[in-house]
């Protein structure tokens, strides 16, 4: 199998079409998961008339991705209870699969009143492998900000590496005041777990800002090679593009961004801005679903591996 090179786009895979009230727009953070054969539940995250994330899927052939064979008529994951750290937003980001039924780590919303928004990592758990019903784990996170990380924690991948979970996710580190409103910068850190909901953080910084111009790093999505450990993420000054790591230890990491094999296209959905990659293996091919223009507002694509 190809592990690394240039990715070949095959197109736009889903888009809103505006119809269903919980999903107006948006189709972010695309998530694929087998269901045996060439088939794939890609779940996504979708806004309602007020801006609130909702989690929801679609199923494709992914040997002809641009036919969606089913669509979730109701939202795998909605907004939290009135206060709670998911009220504002239910944005999945990394699904692990387990014996006893699947884990979707998600991130949840609250808009805030001195910075536009605050983000926490939640859980919620399936009751059988490959099963799109989940119930959240807790009402509350499972990754939050801390003493050492005093402003918020967001999107994660989330790997079982035998008896030990690895996680990287987005972790912010300050809002600066600009002319527009307050900019947060984040970038991305690791975690362990010896269950994959209580994690352990030192402070571990696997994805670092490139300068002091970078304002963020997110959505890492990271693959286990026989020679080494790969991460594709996103990254921006102004607008995202698509970055690429390796490592030996999947604890220190040297950027490649040069190297990630995927750029932004000369025209249509994602000719403005390339973000959220996921990325998989299936049938000897490299595989990566990955948003466009507007954080998702174009909706998601799928590239291989050439």
């Amino acid at each position: 199998m190809k592990t690394h090179g240039r990715w070949r786009k095959l197109g736009r895979v889903f888009c809103p079409d505006g119809s269903s009230p919980w999903m107006r727009t948006h189709a972010a953070v695309p998530i694929a998961q087998s269901l045996g054969g060439d088939l794939f539940r890609v779940y996504f995250s979708a806004r309602d008339a007020n801006g609130r994330s909702h989690t929801g899927y679609v199923v494709i052939d992914i040997t002809r991705p641009e036919v969606i064979l089913a669509r979730g008529e109701e939202p795998v994951l909605a907004p939290g209870e009135l206060g709670a750290f998911d009220d504002s937003g239910a944005m999945a980001t990394w699904l692990t699969p387990t014996s006893d039924g699947d884990r979707l780590y998600y991130i949840g919303w609250n808009l805030g009143v001195t910075v536009p928004f605050r983000n926490a990592i939640g859980l919620a758990v399936s009751r059988a492998p490959n099963s799109p019903v989940f119930e959240r784990y807790a009402p509350g996170p499972i990754v939050d900000r801390t003493m050492s990380e005093p402003h918020f924690c967001a999107s994660c991948c989330v790997l079982r590496d035998g008896a030990q979970w690895r996680m990287w996710y987005l972790s912010c580190t300050e809002w600066r005041t600009q002319a527009s409103g307050p900019e947060h910068r984040y970038h991305i850190k690791y975690a362990t777990s010896e269950d994959g909901v209580h994690w352990r953080r030192d402070g571990l910084v696997a994805i670092d800002y490139a300068s002091d111009a970078e304002v963020a790093i997110s959505r890492p999505s990271v693959v286990r090679d026989a020679d080494v450990w790969r991460m594709w993420y996103s990254y921006r000054t102004h607008k995202y593009r698509i970055g690429y790591a390796e490592s030996e230890d999947a604890v220190r990491w040297v950027r490649r961004d040069d190297a990630s094999g995927i750029d932004v296209s000369d025209d249509g959905w994602d000719a403005d801005m390339i973000e959220y990659p996921f990325v998989f293996d299936h049938a000897g091919r490299r595989y990566m679903l990955y948003n466009g223009n507007g954080y998702g507002a174009t909706g998601f694509g799928v590239a291989v591996l050439d």
